[in-house]
């Protein structure tokens, strides 16, 4: 243990820049547009802090999971309940894990029927991604509810020739199979791109051994992405996009005896049709778009005598959207829109009985109008402004306002930048329907903002940055439990004398502040990448929890890669991932300490060899130390772990 931490900790000393972050120097001819601010944008008039992962630093890393990569950039931590498949949580910034917004081609992901109402990383495979942009902060002003942590933005790849297609296949340890295939094309007035991946191993025990798990818990996923593009006029188009993905899981008991036949099975579904004009010689793009997702999640338990399935629950959200870019006089843009969202959801949990059950229905609706404008206003200075209004069918009209300025000086080798915003989350119909349910809840609400400077040096070979943020959330919802005895009115079932386990209630408020400390060398075929993120996330609510680290966030985190491309093609890296200690539970008693997560490192081997212009080997050692972790307490994680595959593309 000791020499692998004095491993993992020589090797971070060395660097100290986001991990596969395109944050790297690119070519002054070479900008990178940001398209996560619903308006593609180059990188140095952003004023809110980004990562953007391209196709080339998403195929280097080798991460079949998306979270894997996130877990990468600054900023960001994960606690996974288990091995592959099994429930996983993204924070930024240290906010919760339900106030992030996931984007996938411009629809949002998210599961109306779950507890918090956000979006289970466990099924998202890196699949046909082509690009992934991290946006740090508050984003509320133009992605709405949830974006109090920041916005996590997918975009699969589009067609670049008349014909195309790539394939990628790797096997591993624990049976490990991970497959995708893609083709596409364009042709005059239509583009096409389908893709599909397979993803199979018998995975490791949710539980971990060290708690009684013995047996091994396999994970299945199928899923697929497709986009059709059909241009109608000179400036009018149609574009159809769809997601699909199918799991299954082994779950295990969090009883006494943890090894169990119990399995979850998820399935996810995505629609979205958009139609694009542009009016006044393209001045005025306007976009009109209806998009819909589903997201349906099932567990069943074989050794039930009569009734094998336990739970039931289906969450769909419809989206009905305007949006609206124009462009004005002097290089500023505005961005302005409206939203209609309806959300529905319906969940059960049947006894292993012939008895009748309850299912819950709930519904509702958010009608949201935005506006963003950004602009110059001198050399090199950019600032960005915007409101939105939403109008909820509970919790009724509600506003928030956000802004910021980047300023490249110095011909861009120096960018300062910061800015400010403000979030708000209302209850979800979970929190509010459901058995544990509270129609008094009231909305989340954050303000937030944050300050850095990024630094080209050495001829933009090596770029430095660092930002200090600060963000305080007020009327957070969490679950409360109920007490044995002198149980008060929330304690009993609305409306009835049955007594209940607990239930939803407006009762933390938390402050973060924190620094993220980045930079990244590129020179000839060598590179180094790091970052350090240190961030206080605590509880600031009144009682035995006041002034703790919130659970399962990281105070101190780091990673680091280095890389070098030999002179005969072969590509051979290292990375680091660091973790400080973190508390797996709130406080229950000013006598009883929570529960704490060790501190890790975890070093990871890869490397790839091209065998032509179209063909690529490639493979990687995970935890090559064998490191014992967990980010979740008595779940189990992935051992030493050996992946090779190769990769096509024509």
């Amino acid at each position: 243990m000791r020499f692998q931490f004095q491993t993992g900790f020589l090797l971070l000393s060395t660097l100290s820049a986001p991990a596969f972050a395109q944050e790297a120097p690119a070519a002054p001819d070479d900008e990178i547009v940001v398209t996560a601010l619903r308006t593609p944008l180059p990188l140095d008039r952003i004023a809110s802090t980004i990562t953007v992962l391209d196709k080339e630093e998403i195929d280097r890393s080798q991460a079949p999971i998306v979270s894997d990569l996130l877990a990468r950039t600054p900023g960001v931590s994960i606690s996974r309940n288990g091995g592959f498949g099994t429930a996983t949580q993204v924070r930024i910034r240290g906010a919760e894990t339900d106030q992030t917004v996931v984007v996938l081609d411009g629809v949002k992901l998210a599961d109306a029927s779950s507890t918090g109402g956000g979006y289970n990383f466990a099924n998202l495979l890196t699949g046909d991604a082509s690009r992934i942009e991290i946006l740090r902060g508050p984003q509320s002003i133009l992605w709405g509810s949830q974006a109090i942590g920041g916005v996590v933005n997918i975009a699969t790849a589009t067609p670049t020739e008349p014909l195309e297609g790539s394939m990628d296949i790797e096997g591993g340890s624990r049976q490990t199979v991970n497959a995708r295939a893609a083709i596409g094309g364009h042709d005059g007035a239509v583009d096409f791109r389908f893709a599909g991946s397979a993803f199979s191993t018998q995975g490791i025990s949710a539980i971990s051994p060290r708690y009684g798990g013995n047996e091994n818990d396999p994970y299945h996923n199928v899923s697929g992405t497709g986009r059709v593009g059909v241009r109608l006029a000179e400036n009018v188009s149609i574009d159809l996009r769809g997601y699909y993905s199918s799991s299954q899981t082994d779950i295990d008991s969090s009883g006494t005896v943890p090894d169990s036949p119990e399995y979850s099975t998820n399935e996810e579904w995505i629609g979205y049709a958009g139609l694009n004009a542009g009016l006044f010689g393209g001045a005025l793009n306007n976009r009109i778009a209806f998009s819909q997702s589903d997201t349906v999640r099932q567990n069943f338990n074989p050794s039930r005598k009569i009734r094998t399935q336990g739970f039931d629950a289906k969450g769909q959200t419809r989206s009905y959207q305007y949006q609206g870019n124009l462009a004005l006089p002097g290089n500023w843009k505005l961005v302005f829109g409206a939203e209609r969202e309806e959300q529905k959801m319906r969940s059960a949990s049947p006894g292993d009985n012939n008895a009748a059950y309850a299912t819950i229905r709930a519904h509702a609706s958010l009608d949201s109008y935005y506006a963003q404008l950004n602009g110059t206003i001198v050399d090199g200075l950019t600032v960005s402004g915007g409101v939105r209004h939403d109008h909820h069918s509970s919790f009724g009209d509600n506003d928030v306002l956000g802004g910021g300025a980047a300023w490249a000086l110095f011909g861009g080798n120096t960018v300062l930048r910061a800015s400010y915003g403000e979030g708000f989350k209302a209850p979800t119909l979970y929190q509010l329907f459901s058995d544990y349910g509270n129609q008094a809840l009231q909305p989340e609400r954050s303000h937030g903002w944050d300050a850095g400077i990024e630094q080209h040096l050495l001829g933009r070979h090596l770029v430095l940055s660092a930002t200090w943020f600060d963000r305080t959330t007020t009327n957070l919802i969490l679950f409360s439990g109920c007490p044995a005895t002198d149980k008060p009115p929330l304690c009993f079932t609305p409306g009835t004398t049955a007594p209940r386990s607990g239930y939803y209630a407006n009762i933390q408020r938390s402050q973060a502040h924190g620094a993220e400390v980045a930079g990244a060398l590129r020179f000839g075929g060598f590179s180094l990448d790091g970052n350090y993120t240190w961030t206080v996330s605590e509880d600031r609510s009144l009682g035995v929890d006041f002034g703790n680290q919130l659970p399962r966030r990281p105070r101190n985190a780091a990673n680091g890669s280095a890389t070098y491309a030999w002179p005969f093609g072969l590509s051979t890296g290292v990375a680091v991932r660091w973790s400080g200690k973190t508390l797996d539970t709130a406080q229950t008693s000013a006598t009883v300490a929570p529960l704490e997560n060790a501190a890790y490192t975890l070093v990871d081997l890869r490397a790839e060899l091209p065998i032509s212009k179209e063909l690529k080997l490639f493979g990687r050692v995970e935890n090559l130390f064998d490191e014992y972790y967990e980010t979740a307490r008595r779940y189990g994680t992935l051992g030493r772990s050996f992946y090779a595959g190769f990769r096509a593309r024509f």
